[in-house]
């Protein structure tokens, strides 16, 4: 499970990362990212509404992204702010799927960032 220093918790957080990051959407989920200009670990932060399924179904789609994000949040630079947002086929979803598209997602956003654009 990802650690509790690494999940974000804090509305204001979650905001910040969909409003001002930037944005890579795949079928399964749509990734946002941004980074501050502080000294703190990576957080990341999981928005899985009810199109996706019942709250049994929810929960398990969490607990499987939290799961994948584990050992990929090292990834992430110092101070980011990552949401992972599940679209419905997440609910069905094999965890190789899912573990495939966040690492799209992923490469997509940390590529971006790294070409200065």
């Amino acid at each position: 499970m990802l650690s509790a220093a690494h999940r974000m918790r804090r509305g204001d957080e979650f905001a910040e990362a969909i409003r001002r990051g930037r944005r890579a959407g795949r079928p399964a989920l749509v990734a946002h990212f941004s980074v501050r200009d502080v000294d703190e670990p990576p957080l990341v932060g999981f928005v899985v509404s009810r199109a996706v399924g019942g709250a049994v179904v929810r929960n398990k789609v969490r607990r499987r992204l939290r799961h994948l994000m584990r050992s990929r949040v090292h990834s992430l630079p110092r101070g980011s702010l990552l949401v992972v947002r599940a679209n419905p086929p997440a609910a069905s979803a094999r965890n190789e799927l899912l573990a495939a598209e966040l690492d799209v997602a992923l490469e997509r956003l940390l590529r971006r960032r790294g070409s200065g654009s």
